[in-house]
């Protein structure tokens, strides 16, 4: 049995439907009012004519419950530890750090206490260090207390943190660090606000790079790295560097929309994270854009997957593929 916690999100989405679709039994961990409909519209999209979706074991609970995750992991040999909150807003460090940080420390406790077989945990490139002299961030850059590290950055070292101590206690684990993830999903999360964007008429692009991976390829790797040999390891896993003008461009073409034509500088990300924390502040609501994010928008960073590709011989999607498949489901 395998015990999933963040099925409702889009990598843990992809990573049932790929389990279910193996014909492994599956026991996935869901908020008392999490909304199944974007997971199960994936398993439509994918599989149309199958009743997939019916086939998953949902628990109510919550990675901040340790009697749910008790309950919920109880006969399970593999945990796969999808859940985290993703946010560059201010007001959200807080429930950020509990869900991410202290979730995965709660995992980690009961799948030591119960014994589990293997646990699979979904950290983030975020997690890693800065670019090398080379220019390439591989799994082995140490972390840097940079000043423009974001509290997202944060939360998923300190939760990779809580991993290792937990492979010292006895625990049998692997980490995943995933980019930028690409897939059907939720147009308001994730990658699926990139298309939402282009669609609502996006203008201005950066030449920001960064690295981009179909969740499918995510959830594949997962797998293989819980079936095999593999522990006390992490791994970066990704298919393509790539600037988000090509990504937007691409996504563009996959809609049937036009696509950005004026540069962005940095200047103007400046003045508008600030407009926007003014707006944020007066009338309590969500900032468009935060320091963080415009930030990141155009900083240019660039991975290795070499480690995954050798050991597992893994062959990606290119990104293009990837984005034409996501466009679909968008459409």
């Amino acid at each position: 049995m395998n015990f999933i916690t963040g099925g409702t999100g889009l990598l843990g989405a992809h990573l049932l439907f790929n389990l279910v679709s193996r014909g492994e039994k599956v026991r996935a961990l869901k908020r008392s009012n999490s909304n199944l409909k974007t997971a199960e519209n994936i398993f439509k999209f994918y599989a149309p004519q199958e009743n997939l979706f019916s086939k998953i074991e949902w628990v109510e609970g919550d990675v901040l419950d340790i009697l749910s995750l008790e309950e919920g992991m109880k006969d399970c040999d593999f945990v796969y530890h999808c859940a985290a909150t993703v946010s560059f807003a201010k007001k959200d460090k807080e429930q950020m750090f509990k869900i991410n940080i202290e979730g995965t420390t709660n995992v980690v406790n009961v799948a030591l206490k119960l014994n589990i077989k293997k646990l699979c945990h979904v950290s983030s490139t975020a997690a890693l260090g800065g670019s090398t002299e080379d220019g390439k961030i591989t799994e082995e850059k140490l972390w840097e207390e940079e000043k423009d590290r974001s509290n997202y950055a944060f939360s998923k070292k300190f939760s990779e943190m809580e991993i290792w101590r937990g492979i010292e206690e006895g625990l049998n684990a692997v980490i995943v660090n995933p980019s930028v993830i690409i897939g059907a999903g939720d147009e308001q999360k994730s990658s699926g606000a990139l298309f939402q964007k282009v669609k609502k008429g996006l203008k201005y692009y950066t030449h920001g790079i960064n690295a981009f991976v179909d969740a499918r390829d995510v959830a594949e790797v997962m797998i293989q790295l819980m079936k095999g040999e593999y522990q006390s390891q992490r791994y970066l896993v990704f298919s393509e560097n790539a600037s988000f003008k090509e990504i937007f461009e691409q996504i563009a073409d996959g809609i049937k929309l036009a696509p950005p034509t004026k540069e962005a500088k940095p200047w103007m990300a400046a003045i508008l994270w600030r407009v926007e924390g003014i707006r944020s502040f007066l009338f309590g609501s969500e900032p468009l854009i935060t320091k963080e994010n415009a930030e990141s928008a155009f900083r240019k960073a660039y991975y290795s997957n070499e480690k995954i590709k050798k050991e597992l011989g893994f062959e990606f999607r290119t990104v293009k593929e990837s984005i034409a498949d996501a466009a679909k489901f968008y459409r």
